[in-house]
């Protein structure tokens, strides 16, 4: 308790040396990929109590976040207002044109992490630390969770396809629909590898056996933006500053991603 109540201290107070106080609350409409929740969700919080603002936050997949970014859809999820007011997201989503014109610039990276295998706690880690160790290690498994719809899953099926085992790794996949849910499958023993970003694989339940071979190895990066449509422009700056605070990017830290 004494730890957290320091950490959420460090946090306010970085926050005041850097962010002006808020002339009034708004309510902000963020968008973020699924698999940087873990951070966004702890310091939501901090953000609040420091700034009076009071944020919403949608979590998705990429081709979720472009088809809300794109059509508007949000605006059943988020009523009233613009659709969104910023977004954290990986950066695939800036790589579709009509998703990028909807936000202003500049885009600033805020997190990144690279991919791993993660085991149920208790059992024998697999030999991954080679490209042939990874291949064995999953055609041996006899099953597999992930999330390939998503840009990260679209990773880890394209390493499948160059290790040459995509074809048999179809029947070993067990679709997950969060990147949370990847390290629960594993843990109930409903699925023997997790194959995902790792911080996703640090979890309750499972241990994370490695890391990629770096032959292999890719970071996905996360990137915030405010949306050119927002009507709390000032706000949305206002939390993209607070992401990049020597407290907040120590939360990032401490959730297993590198800030920036």
């Amino acid at each position: 308790m004494k730890a957290s109540f320091l950490a959420a201290a460090a946090v306010m107070l970085s926050m005041a040396c850097v962010l002006p106080p808020a002339a009034k609350a708004a309510e902000l409409k963020l968008l973020a990929g699924g698999s940087i929740a873990g951070p966004l969700n702890d310091l939501k919080f901090q953000f609040e109590q420091a700034t009076g603002h009071k944020l919403t936050i949608h979590f998705d997949s990429t081709p979720n976040l472009i088809k809300l970014v794109t059509s508007g859809g949000l605006v059943e999820q988020l009523a009233g207002g613009p659709s969104f007011d910023l977004g954290v997201v990986p950066i695939d989503v800036f790589k579709d044109a009509a998703a990028k014109a909807k936000f202003a610039e500049p885009t600033i990276n805020i997190a990144r992490v690279g991919y791993g295998v993660a085991v149920r706690t208790g059992a024998p880690k697999p030999d991954i630390s080679s490209p042939d160790a990874l291949k064995q290690t999953l055609s041996k498994a006899q099953s597999i969770a992930t999330l390939p719809a998503s840009a990260a899953g679209a990773y880890v099926l394209s390493v499948f396809e160059r290790l040459g085992i995509a074809e048999v790794m179809k029947a070993k996949i067990k679709v997950q629909p969060t990147p949370a849910a990847i390290p629960q499958a594993v843990a109930r023993g409903d699925a023997e590898l997790g194959v995902f970003l790792t911080n996703v694989l640090i979890a309750p339940g499972v241990e994370l056996a490695g890391s990629f071979p770096a032959e292999l190895q890719q970071e996905l990066i996360f990137t915030a933006a405010v949306a050119s449509a927002s009507k709390e422009a000032d706000a949305a700056k206002a939390f993209i500053a607070f992401l990049t605070t020597p407290a907040a990017t120590a939360v990032i830290k401490a959730k297993g991603m590198t800030p920036g």
